[in-house]
């Protein structure tokens, strides 16, 4: 009886291991996905294997199925509170709002500014670039300045230059900074990395 309960929570594990794997995969972190898999296979065997290992037991069928379900709200879950990877954020207004731009900056956000033509009349465009745990707080920005603002995103899988690879530059170097000022050895790949940005 204590088989039911082994495939559930396999499962439970399992498929939010799959999402963070195909989540890495598609955002080209191979490594990290493959030593994801190597897990998330063993898990997959077990599993499988228990249920394979009697198909008259349908208790053990449904909680593999319970188990899968549950596992894919679970990773959803778990992903968004990750939020792997960077978005890009548009936010079209009516108006030029010299202080909603100056709070996004200063908030950290990179805003570029561009006059388009709308269906009616001409409206701005606020386009950003940042990290996906920051989305919230942008749109949250904006409509505290542009109640009525259209604002979209949508994610990115690669980019080169600009603000943002400048940021990450000046973040390695601070954490590479601060850790030698404890004390703690930096290897040679992370000398490089700093002598580089």
């Amino acid at each position: 009886m204590i088989q039911p309960f082994i495939i559930f929570f396999a499962q439970l594990l399992y498929v939010p291991i799959l999402t963070m794997r195909t989540i890495l995969a598609v955002k080209g972190l191979k490594k990290q996905a493959s030593s994801i898999g190597i897990l998330e296979g063993c898990i997959y065997v077990v599993a499988i294997g228990l249920v394979f290992s009697d198909l008259s037991n349908y208790i053990n069928m449904a909680a593999y199925v319970a188990g899968f379900a549950i596992g894919i709200y679970l990773g959803g879950t778990i992903e968004e509170k990750l939020a792997i990877g960077y978005v890009t954020m548009e936010a079209n207004i009516p108006n030029i709002n010299v202080h909603l731009t100056s709070k996004l900056r200063k908030s950290g956000f990179s805003v570029s500014t561009s006059e388009v033509e709308g269906m009616n009349s001409v409206r701005y465009l606020l386009h950003c670039t940042a990290r996906r745990d920051r989305e919230k707080e942008f749109y949250n920005i904006i409509y505290d300045y542009e109640p009525s603002a259209f604002v979209a995103s949508y994610e990115l899988r690669k980019f080169k230059g600009g603000y943002i690879k400048k940021g990450v530059k000046r973040r390695k170097h601070f954490f590479l900074k601060k850790r030698a000022s404890r004390g703690t050895p930096v290897s040679n790949d992370e000398i490089v990395i700093n002598k580089e940005g």
